[in-house]
């Protein structure tokens, strides 16, 4: 067996993950040398831009339903079971674990050593063993990475093994098919097979750090993107799939954090990654140029189409998904915090599209109901979205990333009702869907909009400004908006029929409070009474 490649940081790892046998170790390639095994390997090109394109096989999405976690001494009684967080049996875990090492044995991998968190004082090491070279570019660019030296001293705190070919057996492995990504909070462990998306190894080590961070350091973890102003004030945009939040926290006037996993502690927002994971269907350098100018050479494409007959990526090429994806390091962005690291925040956005045009285009509101709405996560589809989706739907995400979350959503929630009462940041609730009717009816709220509320939040505008209340959701909103029409921050005001307008908040309120019915047994009174208020 040989060590090939660079020797930095090369291991034992029968001791510490139990491989052995190996053909070859590739420990800490460049992404030049991983590029170029995966293009003699077969398994992808460079576009014209020089990044890599792959395709990750029959999974081109995470599968929530196989994600599992060890029930043990520390999770057992902790971790919020169900439907997001599925047990597994300690047994179960050790014997596959041993098979996915025999299955390992006299072939290739790659080792990769990397860190989360960009505040030392709360650095995760992680040793990530792929079977593939583009798994571990994905984790070179998605993690943060550290220094030759550091390499040298370099001991994993967790362990992250991706086997994409190794295929469980669901009647003697305990899973519910043949893939699986499984969490291991003693042995510090995660396994990941039967599947090639990368996402995986992002979103296993985001699970970690929401369970490690709140229950041992305190710390608020958030899914969440979060930029810094020219005075050095920190903005934090919480927002699910298609509420603008990469958009929005893009700002030419800001620079980046980080676009998607962030900690709150009691002195610093900071990035747990060291790239981003954007999604790149229908990008254009118009709408996204951040995104688009870093797809160069070291970005990994997932996933897309070409036109034909080049080279070049068809970004409205969904043929093979639509959720095709693009990591990159996070200096592929030039407009960026580095570290990338904060102070507090002063203002903190939760981003909404709601498709029944009932929300202002932006709230202020009261820390019971900033909690409140940090549980429900709402937003909407609309129809187009999915296959059988042909009128707007409503989706509730704790946290607005409830997949990821291991505790009960109500530890967050108070997690960040501490921080709001000691820091005095406030909170908006942001309507980048419908107004003037739902959808089919009303029309998008413009982006120029959105961006000149947010601008006035930012810059204190609205400290002098007059507020209403919005009734059934008791939301305060500003009745004036430099760059805004008066008449579109009441949305009952844009309503044709002012009667239907009060049915629908009415139905999308009922909505709600049935949504956290699931909640209110470990949910404090003061979150549950900022609740809508249903009419009867």
């Amino acid at each position: 067996m040989a060590k090939i490649g660079n020797f930095i940081g090369a291991g034992d790892l029968s001791r510490s993950i139990g491989l052995k046998n190996l053909a070859n170790e590739f420990w800490n390639l460049s992404p030049a040398e991983l590029i170029e095994d995966c293009i003699l390997q077969g398994d992808g090109m460079l576009t014209d831009t020089g990044a890599l394109a792959i395709e990750t096989g029959k999974f081109t999405g995470r599968s929530p339903k196989d994600r599992y976690i060890v029930s043990d001494a520390i999770t057992k009684s902790e971790v919020w079971w169900g439907d997001v967080n599925i047990a597994f049996s300690p047994d179960k875990f050790d014997a596959l674990h041993q098979k996915m090492v025999s299955h390992l044995e006299k072939q290739d991998i790659y080792v990769r050593d990397v860190y989360a968190c960009a505040d030392s004082e709360y650095r995760i090491n992680i040793r990530v063993v792929t079977e593939t070279p583009w798994s571990n570019l994905f984790a070179y660019n998605m993690f943060l990475r550290p220094s030759n030296d550091e390499l040298l001293q370099f001991v994993p705190d967790w362990h992250i093994l991706c086997v994409p070919s190794f295929m469980a057996i669901p009647e003697e492995d305990g899973t519910r098919q043949s893939n699986f990504a499984i969490l291991n909070f003693t042995k510090k462990i995660i396994l990941i097979g039967g599947t090639g998306y990368t996402g995986e190894i992002k979103k296993g080590i985001f699970s970690a750090l929401n369970f490690i961070l709140p229950y041992e350091k305190k710390v608020l973890s958030m899914h969440c993107s979060a930029n810094i102003g020219e005075d050095g004030d920190t903005a934090i945009f919480f927002g699910l799939s298609g509420t603008g939040k990469t958009t929005l926290s893009s700002d030419p006037n800001r620079r980046l954090i980080g676009d998607d996993e962030h900690g709150w502690s009691d002195h610093a927002v900071f990035n747990f990654e060291g790239g981003c994971y954007a999604k790149t269907i229908d990008l254009s350098q118009e709408k996204e140029p951040q995104i688009y100018d870093a797809i160069r050479f070291g970005a990994l494409l997932e996933n897309i189409g070409f036109v034909d007959g080049t080279s070049e990526p068809d970004y409205a090429d969904g043929s093979i998904t639509e959720n095709t994806r693009v990591s990159y390091p996070i200096h592929h962005i030039e407009n960026i915090v580095v570290p990338s690291i904060g102070k507090e925040p002063k203002n903190i956005f939760f981003l909404t599209a709601d498709a029944f045009g009932v929300l202002p285009p932006i709230s202020k509101l009261t820390h019971e109901q900033a909690m409140y709405h940090f549980m429900s996560g709402y937003t909407a589809k609309v129809a187009g979205t999915e296959v059988g989706v042909t009128e707007p739907t409503t989706t509730f995400s704790a946290g607005f990333g409830a997949a990821f979350l291991p505790l009960h959503p109500a530890k967050y929630a108070k997690l960040l009702g501490d921080k709001l009462e000691k820091s005095k940041c406030k909170v908006w609730l942001i309507n980048t869907g419908w107004t003037g009717g739902a959808y089919g009816t009303g029309s998008r709220i413009k982006l120029a909009y959105t961006r000149a509320l947010i601008t006035a939040a930012l810059t204190g505008k609205f400290d002098h400004v007059v507020f209403e209340t919005l009734p059934v959701f008791d939301l305060e909103f500003p009745s004036t908006c430099e760059g805004v029409p008066s008449e579109l921050l009441n949305p009952r005001n844009t309503w044709s029929s002012p009667s239907l307008y009060d049915e629908t908040a009415n139905n999308l309120a009922t909505k709600f409070v049935k949504n956290f019915e699931k909640f209110a047994a470990e949910t404090d009174s003061k979150i549950l009474n900022a609740a809508p208020k249903v009419l009867a």
